[in-house]
């Protein structure tokens, strides 16, 4: 397998640069009239900044964030907790929140920032840096998927969902909520990008949390809310977005 691997890899980087020498050659044509034109600025090599792969038909984004992070936003915002927990989700979901809630941020990886509102700490979804029953608000979205895949530098670990799924369930305070997404359908094991889980597998690593709400975006990339669960789990990758609370 690996000595297939290491065949294959080089060609793959082949293709790659390929795709891009057609966008290089429009990149130097459009150099060349740009510093024909009347009022063009001066160039200098050293200023020059090729970005080959922007010109497209259409603006790419994912679907998926695109839904949660909006879903997730709402909810907390009608909460109004007075200070919230959020685990390695996007960025700029971390960013909106603090503008109408305190959030701590904890990443491997924590920002480098200074802003009101936004902590940010150093931890590990699998030994988050808070007490049993301590955090009455906390999200974690798109993240527990990819725990223990070393796809960012983590340690490989078969269980890495589950037992993520078991540090929430730890830290969540009782009458507290949990916000909590990642892709949902056919079981499987992509690796080293993701898992897809069940809800049923899902709902049975954070017991014993009380399923308060589960929506989801499906196989077309469209939000529905208050999903039934065999909706979500025939989906090939959809993403379950579920609400739990501890009694």
């Amino acid at each position: 397998m690996w000595r297939l691997y290491a065949l294959t890899s080089p060609l793959l980087d082949v293709r790659r640069t390929a795709r891009n020498v057609p966008a290089f050659f429009r990149y130097l044509a459009d150099l060349s009239e740009y510093q024909k034109m009347s009022g063009g600025q001066s160039l200098s090599a050293g200023d020059l900044r090729p970005v080959l792969r922007d010109n497209l038909p259409g603006h790419p984004f994912d679907k998926h964030y695109f839904h949660q992070d909006i879903w997730a936003f709402e909810r907390i915002f009608k909460a109004r907790p007075d200070h919230h927990v959020d685990v390695a989700s996007s960025i700029p979901f971390v960013s909106l929140l603090s503008r109408v809630v305190k959030v701590n941020y904890v990443d491997l990886r924590p920002l480098d920032l200074n802003v009101p509102n936004l902590e940010c700490t150093s931890g590990n979804l699998l030994n988050l840096p808070f007490e049993a029953n301590s955090v009455r608000s906390i999200s974690c979205l798109h993240v527990a998927e990819h725990v223990g895949l070393g796809r960012y530098g983590d340690k490989l670990d078969p269980e890495g969902t589950r037992k993520s799924c078991k540090e929430l369930v730890r830290v969540l305070a009782p009458g507290g909520r949990l916000y909590f997404s990642l892709p949902i359908g056919r079981e499987r094991v992509c690796f080293n990008a993701h898992r897809v889980h069940s809800t049923k597998t899902i709902l049975s690593y954070f017991e014993p949390l009380k399923l308060a709400e589960l929506s989801g975006i499906d196989d077309n990339a469209d939000f529905v809310e208050n999903v039934p669960m065999e909706r979500m789990d025939s989906c090939e990758y959809g993403c379950g977005l579920f609400v739990f609370t501890k009694q």
